[in-house]
């Protein structure tokens, strides 16, 4: 979703256009798998949260509140969510892959930025954000430096990105990592292989067989796609919120 992006058009429209995919939902609901850059930018201090996203929070406790199952992964825009969100909503905060068994069926969830191996920036990158120390030495800096600084970083590398609109397209299945990664993990994993990879990061929609068991769905993005996967106990699909 990206929320607080400054390259979405209407911010404050998508909030509420997710607000109203949230309500279509909470009916049926068990459980909700917000699966990364929920926020283009949160960065969480020990008494100090970033303003915005009223709607979107409140409406996730009250779903909470009501029973259903929130499970929230960190991306790689959002990566220093601690222990507000937990706290204030009663969601579980994921920051490595996980594991989830539904009607017999094996789901592996991540948002999928660790898998990237051919990208040595991104991965010294990563590895800096992730790292405990350079935290807290980033949390000494004042709020009015760094959430300036990190919305501008976020909008040139999007823009960088769009320079390049290929990236943002479905490579081929030889040459999508995540694809090649869940057909390695299947291999290595045979003794007990998910019957679905799902991924966020790359902003495109697809659904792949890539065994007789076993598939790999990318879940798109709320800036061009406003699409969302569904499992009902018996079937897994792949949807456009259009209204």
């Amino acid at each position: 979703m990206h929320f607080g992006a400054y390259f979405h058009k209407d911010a404050k429209g998508v909030e509420r256009k997710f607000l109203r995919w949230l309500k279509t939902i909470e009916r049926d609901a068990t459980h909700l798998f917000l699966v990364g850059d929920i926020f283009d930018y949160w960065f969480e201090y020990k008494y100090v949260v970033p303003r915005g996203y009223t709607r979107i929070i409140g409406k996730l406790a009250d779903m909470a509140d009501h029973g259903v199952e929130i499970h929230l992964f960190t991306g790689n825009h959002d990566i220093w969510i601690f222990d507000y969100l937990p706290t204030e909503i009663g969601c579980q905060v994921h920051r490595e892959p996980l594991m989830f068994e539904s009607d017999g069926q094996m789901f592996y969830i991540s948002h999928g930025d660790e898998i990237i191996t051919d990208d040595r920036g991104f991965r010294i990158l990563r590895s800096i954000f992730h790292n405990k120390i350079c935290q807290k030495l980033y949390a000494a800096i004042h709020p009015w430096f760094t959430v300036g600084f990190a919305h501008r970083w976020a909008l040139h590398s999007r823009k960088k990105g769009l320079q390049h609109p290929e990236q943002y397209e479905y490579r081929g299945e030889r040459n999508e990592y995540m694809v090649q990664f869940a057909k390695e993990y299947l291999r290595s994993h045979s003794d007990n292989p998910p019957n679905y990879f799902i991924f966020g990061h790359r902003h495109i929609m697809l659904d792949l067989m890539i065994s007789r068991n076993s598939r790999v769905a990318i879940l798109g993005d709320w800036i061009t796609h406003f699409s969302y996967a569904t499992w009902d106990g018996h079937t897994f699909a792949l949807h456009t919120f259009e209204e």
